[in-house]
């Protein structure tokens, strides 16, 4: 079939043809940011779940809403070597032009801008293009202290938005990358928002462990933040996202079929878009046929192994190697800490050090006490499919 008419779009937050199996979350983002904009109270979100999920494409997504409803909306994505700061001052900088240059929040954006300009000394930030006329606030985010400082812009930032008749959205991607402090700030910053009833919300999308990192960081945190599940899809989810664009492209699929790539995938919506990529461009017409799903696994397999398997591998060092590899050698997770331990013939305190750096990359996590298992869905199979020890 013709490959530029193609519907499925394995890419890295792109937005798939058929938002299958989310209509729940987005629903609830949506009720949330109407809520908050007309000054009614409701809470921030942290989408939480495994890589390929879907978080970055849902976090689009409440973006889109959010500036429908009325908010001037900034991405950040945090990554592994860049601090909070750096990444958030042009977001709060550009929010505070676009009110600025709105007549009822002038006054209250130029006092923004005057403490953003604070801010950026405290933290040691490039201004690059320095705003002209803006003198920094003495004494208004400027101390140093980033749960203090971050506080303080947001609701700088907050008192513009409203005097605009409009709001602020922040959405956060990666926020598992965040430092402890960081994400302290952050949930500062959203709980003094709650309190001032300012119209600002946070959104971000992390790895299942932020849960408990949000909790250590602020005991508060569990009340002011929701924390939907962003999983595999149900089978009916799964099917609508292979069916409803192939019907669009008015092209059928046998129902077998189906079920051999809900087998693969496991239901997880970016290896969907995978399969149903390569089914669409090694089918000779409609209807696809079981035979086309088996040879379009060799090749989804094969590219996966070479790009969304292999970079998150070559992350690890070779003793990080060894460990994931004992864990697959286990078969499916999630694994008993002990049992990885006795694979490696190792104490498993010994191995503290090492688990936690693996973690740190994102690569594994705690599902539960004295367990493990990968973030990466299908990895352990990537590892024994390779024969890599």
């Amino acid at each position: 079939m013709d490959p530029v008419a193609n519907p499925f779009s394995p890419g890295a937050g792109s937005r798939p043809p058929e938002l299958a199996g989310r209509e729940d979350v987005v629903g609830a983002a949506e009720i949330a940011l109407k809520r908050v904009i007309i000054g009614k109270s409701a809470q921030s979100q942290i989408f939480l779940g495994l890589r390929g999920t879907g978080k970055t494409v849902l976090l689009n997504e409440v973006l889109e809403i959010a500036e429908r409803e009325g908010y001037i909306a900034a991405f950040i994505e945090a990554p592994e070597n860049k601090s909070l700061t750096e990444m958030i001052y042009p977001a709060m900088r550009q929010v505070l032009r676009k009110l600025s240059g709105l007549e009822k929040a002038k006054y209250m954006a130029t006092k923004g801008l005057k403490a953003l300009r604070g801010f950026a000394s405290a933290f040691k930030i490039s201004l690059g293009d320095i705003e002209i006329g803006v003198e920094p606030d003495p004494g208004v985010a400027d101390s140093g202290n980033l749960e203090v400082d971050l506080g303080e812009m947001f609701e700088a930032i907050g008192r513009a938005a409203k005097a605009a008749d409009k709001g602020w959205v922040l959405l956060i991607d990666e926020v598992q990358y965040l430092e402890t402090n960081e994400l302290a700030a952050v949930i500062v910053a959203v709980h003094r928002m709650s309190q001032r009833n300012l119209p600002v919300m946070v959104f971000a999308g992390g790895l299942p462990q932020i849960a408990k990192l949000s909790g250590d960081a602020k005991s508060y945190a569990e009340r002011l933040f929701v924390y939907p599940k962003i999983g595999a899809l149900d089978e009916i989810a799964a099917r609508d996202a292979i069916l409803k664009p192939l019907a669009a492209e008015n092209v059928q699929i046998e129902s077998q079929a189906i079920e051999r790539i809900n087998e693969k995938t496991g239901g997880y919506p970016f290896f969907l878009q995978e399969w149903g990529h390569h089914a669409w461009n090694v089918a000779d017409g409609s209807p696809i046929e079981t035979d086309d799903i088996d040879l379009a696994t060799k090749r989804a397999l094969a590219r996966l192994d070479e790009g969304f398997f292999r970079v998150r591998f070559d992350k690890l060092t070779n003793a990080e190697v060894e460990y994931v590899e004992a864990m697959a050698s286990l078969g499916k997770g999630p694994y008993k800490v002990n049992d990885v331990a006795k694979v490696l013939q190792k104490q498993p305190k010994s191995l503290g050090p090492r688990r936690a750096s693996i973690i740190t990359k994102g690569m594994i996590y705690s599902p539960s006490y004295g367990e493990i298992d990968f973030t990466v869905p299908l990895f352990d199979d990537f590892l024994r499919r390779n024969k890599l020890w």
